[in-house]
């Protein structure tokens, strides 16, 4: 077990691999990917799509949501917290705001890619997402039960963001129990590693290829986190920047298997 000291270590050196200037996506675009990786076909549903912020679904995983939807498959999705420590704001009622607010932007994005169910909310604390794995277990396993899911969708345990890695592990936790294959996506990765990184488990990762149109309706559902996109503050620029939505735009989606 690791002990506090070298936990809080991690914790910072992954901060700082995502604050810092991240990979160009010419870069990926020059590495050819849909090239070198294998490429799945979209699956049989029920699918249990799992975020851990509202917008990690869309971002990771958006395109094949819209593909699924329109080929009649049932897609679910739960998010485990509301992403309200995403800016600077310190008053609980400026986060209950932000909250609410990025509850809404859920909604409107999800409603471009289709007709889907509300999501489920577990209204888990953002940025302490690890202390509450069990909790997540349980709200992702109930969701599971009750759709009859085939398989479950979820962040990349390794993705160096912690709530994103917990997310991914209360995932893996509660689809073991159930004998539910899971797909996990990357978010950040995108952005600190780079062609061939070792960090990357290169031999598990595919990609599904979008159709035109689903691709265009991710674009549209991306739009509407507009508190992702616009400046947290003076000097204090978007949690999505331009370069990092390059990554998440693509004809493609990858997930690690």
């Amino acid at each position: 077990m690791s002990s506090p000291k070298s936990a809080d270590a991690a914790r910072r050196a992954a901060a700082a691999a995502i604050e810092a200037r991240g990979t160009e996506e010419v870069e990926w675009v020059r590495a050819r990917l849909p090239d070198h990786l294998p490429t799945l076909a979209l699956p049989s549903g029920p699918v249990v799509v799992v975020a851990a912020h509202p917008d990690d679904e869309v971002l990771g995983f958006g395109g094949c949501i819209a593909a699924l939807l329109h080929g009649g498959v049932a897609v679910h999705t739960v998010c485990l917290t509301d992403g309200e420590a995403s800016h600077t704001a310190s008053q609980p009622a400026d986060r209950a705001l932000l909250a609410l607010r990025r509850r809404g932007e859920l909604a409107a994005a999800l409603g471009e890619l289709g007709g889907l169910p509300a999501p489920v909310h577990a209204g888990l604390p953002d940025t302490a997402l690890e202390e509450y794995e069990d909790q997540a277990c349980a709200v992702i396993d109930e969701v599971l039960v009750g759709t009859g899911a085939l398989l479950c969708v979820a962040p990349w345990e390794g993705d160096l963001h912690s709530d994103h890695e917990a997310a991914g592990r209360a995932a893996r936790c509660a689809a073991r129990d159930r004998f539910v294959p899971v797909w996990s996506y990357p978010v950040w990765m995108w952005h600190w590693a780079r062609p061939h990184d070792p960090r990357v488990p290169w031999h598990r990762t595919a990609m599904v290829a979008l159709p035109e149109a689903a691709a265009a309706r991710k674009k549209a559902a991306v739009a509407r986190f507009t508190s992702q996109l616009e400046s947290r503050g003076p000097g204090i620029g978007p949690v999505l920047p331009t370069a990092e939505i390059a990554h998440h735009t693509r004809a493609f989606e990858t997930v690690i298997r």
